[in-house]
């Protein structure tokens, strides 16, 4: 008589508090058949009439479910307090251009992939994704079972809605630019997204799909003006309160999809005097200033053992855009004339102390990939500058120092950011260069939000700020193009659109590469804004802040995207 057995020896070991993990196991079929012999088993001599002969048949695979170690405990509670310079306002996907928006942005919502502090697209609210053969067909595969604030569930409902609206001429937001290209999205089910492009955008991944996904019903009910106020999205933290000029605080978002924050609450105040930020973070007040102190507190508190300090070469140029369109800035002789009459080397010397380095492009030379080496330069050089300006028919006729033509005097205001101690010196110092050469420049200070609606409008001379033109994907579409959302210059050239739209249609980095640096050329020839310097970034942190990068990153404003993983050691 034959029977089946089936033999399986399994242990299992309960971790507390821990996801279980597969783990296959191979299980033995054996057959049973009685042969009468006497037979040792398991050590101990036992006699039976028959024995178990055990032949095998087959094995047969199982998944056993068991536990995994618990992951290290590490302290939970307390308030991460972080710095800015300027007001947050706002707190909608559309607002994050400003950094100290961003930092705020960016723990309220998730997108589908987002930047690590080493500048790679990693998967966020998308699972995995593929992009077809031909650039034209991108598919999201979803997270499944993640929560917004308010408890609904996150589903490709919420991806399409984002992207239609944020990409919509009606609605006039700044970001429309990074989702250039699409034809139509199609949600086949709840965790399946599908981008069909009408046109390639090479820079999609970079722009595109890294937009912040809003809660649709929700933004669909109050509106793009009121959202910017109340945001609700998915992200690891959820506002709790917020003073545009005064603090955001955001609180831990328990059922956030990887897990509930270690810190309760992440507040950025606002702080718009870098003295006032050193001592804040010397005295403990707060653990880390998302907008750098002034340049020799940044060197000084590098060497302090207090503290933990990332220095990288920034993304964006330090500039002053220029408003293309009014008379007396629209001739590029009369911008080239400004850039030869500044000494910006000098003023990274004695202003900046020499943590910065000379802008010779749109880009940022840490992207040197796409960055042309071989552009022109504009170097100290006053008596050009001078010969530019009559060249272009500006003089000094009635002998009071400003040049005018037609009535007109080469005379603009430069707006810069309310309470801006370390940049306002720059504008200062620019005023007396081109007071040499017959140029007025007068300052006043603004709100930023003022300073950025007013530049695009064109109802502005000029300002002083930080900006990206192209980073991860050099795609200036927004900064360059006539009809980018943030085209601060109010610059327009048919050429410069032209390359734009081709550089996105070519996915070939060696193949883009040359229009990339054509774009370079003619920004440098055009001048549209009087670019300055890259700086040298520093992100401090208190050492009371554990669970940062380890290692050097090439983004200091990443860090603060994984505010979700930090804890607090007093």
């Amino acid at each position: 008589m034959k029977k089946i057995i089936a033999l399986l020896l399994m242990l299992v070991v309960l971790a507390a508090c821990s996801p279980p993990t597969p783990q296959v196991i191979e299980k033995e079929v054996i057959v049973e058949k009685e042969v009468p012999v006497t037979v040792e088993v398991e050590k101990e001599k036992v006699v039976k009439e028959t024995v178990i002969e055990t032949v095998v048949v087959e094995k047969e695979v199982e998944v056993v479910v068991t536990a995994t170690p618990a992951k290290p405990q590490v302290p939970q509670g307390g308030t991460v307090v972080l710095m800015g310079h300027q007001e947050v306002a706002g707190l909608s996907p559309d607002d994050y251009g400003p950094d100290v928006q961003h930092v705020m942005i960016f723990n309220i919502h998730n997108a589908l992939v987002e930047l690590n502090p080493m500048l790679v697209l990693e998967p966020a609210l998308a699972e995995s994704y593929e992009v077809a053969e031909d650039g034209l067909t991108y598919t999201f595969k979803l997270r499944q079972g993640v929560k917004f604030h308010d408890g609904t569930e996150f589903t490709s409902k919420d991806v399409k809605y984002t992207y239609d609206f944020y990409r919509d001429p009606e609605n006039a937001t700044t970001i429309a630019g990074n989702l250039l290209g699409i034809d139509y999205i199609e949600t086949p089910d709840d965790y399946t997204v599908i981008v069909h492009m009408a046109e390639v955008n090479a820079a999609f991944m970079a722009n595109g799909a890294t937009t912040y996904i809003v809660q649709s019903e929700y933004h669909k009910e109050v509106g793009e003006d009121v959202y910017r106020t109340s945001p609700i999205g998915t992200g690891a933290f959820k506002l709790k309160e917020w003073r545009p000029a005064e603090y955001t605080l955001l609180e831990a978002f328990d059922d956030h999809f990887r897990g509930r924050p270690n810190i309760d609450f992440l507040r950025e105040d606002i702080v718009p005097e870098p003295s006032v930020r050193t001592i804040a973070l010397e005295t403990g007040d707060a653990h880390s200033a998302v907008w750098p102190l002034l340049v020799e507190d940044n060197l000084r508190l590098a060497k302090d053992p207090n503290f933990v300090v990332y220095a990288t070469a920034w993304s964006s140029i330090k500039h002053f855009p220029l408003n293309n369109s009014l008379p007396q800035l629209s001739d590029k002789r009369v911008r080239q004339a400004m850039m030869y009459a500044l000494d910006r080397q000098q003023i990274i010397y004695d202003i900046w102390s020499g943590a910065a380095k000379l802008a010779h492009s749109n880009l940022s030379h840490k992207y040197d990939f796409y960055y042309n080496p071989n552009l022109k330069q504009y170097e100290y050089d006053p008596e050009k500058a001078e010969a530019l300006l009559e060249e272009a028919g500006w003089v000094d006729a009635d002998g009071d120092g400003v040049r005018e033509k037609d009535g007109i005097k080469l005379s603009f205001t430069v707006s810069v950011i309310t309470g801006d101690q370390a940049r306002r010196p720059i504008a200062e110092v620019a005023q007396q260069y081109l007071a040499a050469v017959g140029i007025d420049l007068q300052i006043e200070e603004a709100p930023v939000a003022s300073i950025l609606q007013g530049m695009r409008d064109c109802t502005m001379d000029a300002s002083l700020f930080n900006w990206t033109y192209g980073e991860l994907d050099p795609d200036p579409y927004g900064q360059l193009h006539s009809d980018g959302g943030n085209n601060f210059a109010c610059y327009s050239n048919p050429r410069m659109d032209e390359l734009i739209d081709q550089g996105v249609q070519i996915v070939d980095p060696e193949k883009r590469r040359p229009i990339y640096y054509e774009i370079q050329e003619i920004f440098v020839e055009e001048v549209p804004v009087l670019y300055i310097m890259v700086d040298d970034g520093y992100a401090i942190f208190s050492t009371k802040v554990k669970g940062l990068p380890e290692d050097d990153v090439l983004s200091s404003l990443e860090i603060y995207r994984q505010a979700w993983q930090w804890w607090l050691e007093e």
